[in-house]
């Protein structure tokens, strides 16, 4: 891997995690057309983790009030909520690697973020902030969450369409959403710590040192402008335009798939 390729990638993967249009969808994309599907998801997993620096920042009051008093309500809506991810990625992780892994029917989930987020950009003005949460919600944001963890469904894009759904206030849908990102990133890196550690995931040794720095730092950068814009657009209602975007990709990328074979041999 260039390093070029490592800074497009650390984009990429900064802009579309909290942009509702799918990271891992992208990030399968771009791969295939640099023709870099050697890259292992440890890498996935140290960009992830990159982003998680722009939660911190954007977030870092809510994050400490946490820390000082973890035995609070958002603590345990967070738990709630990250359970089903768990459930889903232990359980059907395997098959969905298997269906999805070498980019099959990204283009018909593509289209489903499409759906949701159309959806959710439909919904009446909400009225709960994190604090009215029923635990109800958490479940349903989580659920939301846990059917993220197929490629090309965006997991920023499920977890606000779903509180939008719970009717949370759009600011709150945001604020609980990227705080959500932290334990399911967190979660997706421990599974993969062990192979990062102990040098069992051969691919990280010849992408290089120097790529995969430069590839945190511009998927940190970006990361945090994407939650500084994210925020703007949820308040304004405007996932339309997302869904617009991840829609057409979708129907491009479903018609290369079956028919024109242009980036899917």
């Amino acid at each position: 891997m260039s390093i070029i390729h490592a800074a497009i990638l650390g984009i990429i993967q900064g802009l579309t995690e909290f942009l509702p249009v799918s990271s891992s969808g992208h990030l399968t994309l771009f791969q295939k057309i640099f023709g870099l599907e050697e890259v292992t998801m440890s890498f996935d997993i140290i960009l992830h983790v990159a982003t998680l620096i722009a939660v911190f920042i954007c977030y870092r009051e809510d994050i400490w009030r946490l820390v000082k008093n973890p035995f609070q309500k958002t603590t345990y809506l967070l738990v709630v909520a990250t359970i089903p991810t768990v459930i889903a990625a232990l359980l059907f992780s395997d098959i969905i690697d298997q269906t999805f892994g070498t980019g099959n029917y990204i283009g018909i989930n593509f289209m489903i973020t499409a759906a949701i987020l159309l959806y959710a950009d439909t919904r009446k003005k909400g009225f709960k902030k994190i604090k009215d949460m029923a635990y109800s919600d958490a479940v349903v944001i989580g659920v939301m969450q846990g059917i993220a963890i197929c490629p090309a469904i965006s997991r920023s894009g499920m977890t606000i369409s779903g509180a939008l759904a719970r009717n949370l206030n759009r600011n709150s849908a945001a604020r609980f959403s990227f705080l959500l990102s932290i334990p399911a990133i967190l979660g997706a890196m421990t599974l993969t710590l062990k192979d990062i550690v102990t040098g069992g995931d051969p691919g990280l040794a010849e992408i290089g040192a120097l790529p995969i720095i430069v590839g945190f730092i511009f998927a940190a950068v970006s990361g945090f402008l994407a939650i500084k814009f994210m925020i703007g657009v949820v308040n304004r209602g405007k996932l339309k335009y997302f869904s617009l975007y991840v829609f057409i990709l979708g129907i491009l990328l479903t018609i290369d798939q079956f028919a024109t074979h242009i980036i899917y041999a």
